[in-house]
């Protein structure tokens, strides 16, 4: 069962999913998969994007690569928006444990104004952005 933490009513994360997986975040309505985790990076027992990217579209879902390792890059952050601006919501995005794919979503509202309410929303969800509040 996926462990997926709501961020806001449009995006929520998760730690790595499988493609068993799939069919409860299709029924939960999530209509878009961002998978921000590269494959192999956890060894060869790591779900591949493959298998889920195949489950996911089967269910009409839109799923999008976007491996990264680390923090995430300028370059990261702008498809990241772009993905969150364009892609059909509610979106699930993924990694190792849910923080990379947060954080990629905290810094597309970089330079807006908002860094308590990001950092607020990503609380709730379980996560501590607070050290980022200041590019927010």
């Amino acid at each position: 069962m996926a462990d997926i933490r709501k961020v806001t009513d449009h995006f929520s994360v998760a730690p790595q999913i499988n493609e068993d997986d799939v069919d409860e975040i299709a029924a939960a309505g999530f209509k878009t998969i961002v998978a921000n985790r590269p494959d192999g990076e956890g060894g060869v027992d790591q779900p591949r994007m493959g298998a889920i990217r195949t489950r996911a579209e089967q269910l009409g879902l839109t799923f999008v690569a976007l491996p990264f390792s680390g923090a995430p890059t300028p370059e990261i952050i702008e498809r990241t928006q772009s993905i969150l601006s364009e892609a059909p919501a509610p979106v699930l995005a993924y990694c190792r444990t849910g923080t990379r794919s947060v954080t990629a979503w905290a810094l597309t509202h970089g330079g807006q104004g908002m860094g308590e309410e990001i950092v607020e929303a990503a609380a709730g969800a379980g996560y501590d952005l607070s050290s980022i509040q200041g590019l927010l």
